[in-house]
């Protein structure tokens, strides 16, 4: 049998399309830096930055840019062979401002619908997602059929087995007109209820769809909003015990700038600051934190050491621009937790074949950088 994977991530999956301007308005920027982007991409390139043996599951359209992700993934070393094309929907495509050090609006086309919500059931490799160490899913997958029936029929398949980590990943433009996180069913059903055939209705309540994944895994990391999603509560402490109520061993509940805190069943609890960065792009410093909070439980290290370690990671991210081609190698984070801080003038690795390319030949203006004593996630 092939050796299991350290990390095997399932969900979102696009071309992000960031300004190499950053304080102006979308409408004014001319110049723009193409980069693979996607959540549960993004944190398998973060792993596999950190030496992590890595895989996503996803779907891309057939097009020029399913081709450009594919050649990225490859190039930053993370396995492609479940990235499955769909002939009828295009690639995504994401666009943002960036107006340092707490302004990133994105801008998702993915209409009429994303490929990566077109993952059925009957395409998973269940043995691979059963031997992986760890099996990353997050809550946009859940937002339709037939991924919704797909990530829960491959947390069934885990069986609480390894490591399996929730990420809320509340996006409520991605859900039906009129989901709500606790509304009632549609048509009366019972709240989570399937529909013959097992597959879940399209409008079936975020909360309920939430909590059949949460008695599945084993880790749940998320926001205060995304918690309050989830669970119903958004002061973190208690944002903790629901999650552990919920069936989690760990939760993991991000407070912006009062830092992370994390609570094991157990009774173990680490409560970090967050590491002072300048920020450029607060975007993708969760996905950051999400591949090395990977690594660190991989690692086997104590909670604290862990979530100081991926704190630092997200850190770094805040402080690039791109996502995917700036998350940070083992030594960086290192130099960073020696440092207290993400140095100013701490560049992105760029490596020779780095997948990102400039669309326009229109000079750039430099970056701005306003300084903040935080990292987003």
């Amino acid at each position: 049998m092939p050796e299991p994977y350290d990390v095997i991530t399932m969900g979102r999956i696009g071309v992000d399309l960031y300004p190499l301007r950053t304080g102006v308005p979308l409408a004014q920027v001319d110049t723009f830096g193409k980069f693979l982007g996607g959540s549960a991409t993004n944190v398998a390139v973060a792993a596999a930055r950190l030496g992590r043996r890595t895989a996503v599951i996803t779907r891309t359209g057939r097009d020029p840019f399913g081709d450009y992700l594919h050649q990225a993934l490859r190039e930053f070393e993370v396995d492609d062979r479940w990235v499955t094309a769909v002939d009828e929907y295009p690639t995504p495509v994401t666009f943002c401002e960036v107006f340092p050090p707490d302004d990133f609006p994105l801008y998702f086309y993915r209409l009429p619908k994303a490929p990566d919500l077109e993952i059925r059931p009957d395409e998973l490799d269940l043995d691979a997602i059963r031997s992986a160490r760890i099996f990353w899913m997050t809550g946009t997958g859940l937002c339709a059929e037939p991924s919704r029936t797909a990530t829960l029929a491959a947390l069934e398949a885990r069986g609480k087995s390894g490591i399996t980590v929730f990420d809320l990943d509340w996006r409520p433009m991605f859900w039906p007109d009129g989901a709500e996180p606790n509304g009632a069913e549609p048509n009366g059903a019972e709240p989570g209820g399937a529909e013959p055939g097992g597959a879940e209705p399209d409008g079936a309540e975020p909360r309920a769809v939430y909590a059949r994944a949460l008695r599945h895994a084993t880790v749940a990391v998320g926001n205060l909003d995304e918690c309050e999603v989830a669970v119903g509560e958004r002061e973190p402490h208690a944002a903790a015990r629901a999650l552990l109520a919920a069936g989690v061993e760990l939760a993991v509940v991000k407070q912006g700038p009062k830092g992370v805190l994390a609570v094991h069943r157990d009774g173990t609890r680490a409560e970090v600051p967050p590491v002072p960065v300048d920020v450029v792009n607060g975007l993708g410093a969760g996905d950051a934190f999400g591949g090395a909070l990977c690594h660190g439980l991989l690692a086997g290290w104590d909670l604290e050491r862990v979530m100081r370690y991926a704190n630092a990671a997200g850190a770094i991210v805040a402080g690039r621009l791109a996502c995917s081609s700036a998350m940070p190698y083992d030594d960086e984070v290192a130099r960073t937790l020696a440092d207290g801080r993400v140095p100013a003038e701490d560049p992105p690795p760029e490596p020779p074949t780095a997948p990102s390319t400039t669309l326009s030949t229109t000079p750039s203006t430099p970056r701005s950088s306003a300084r903040s004593p935080e990292a987003l996630s």
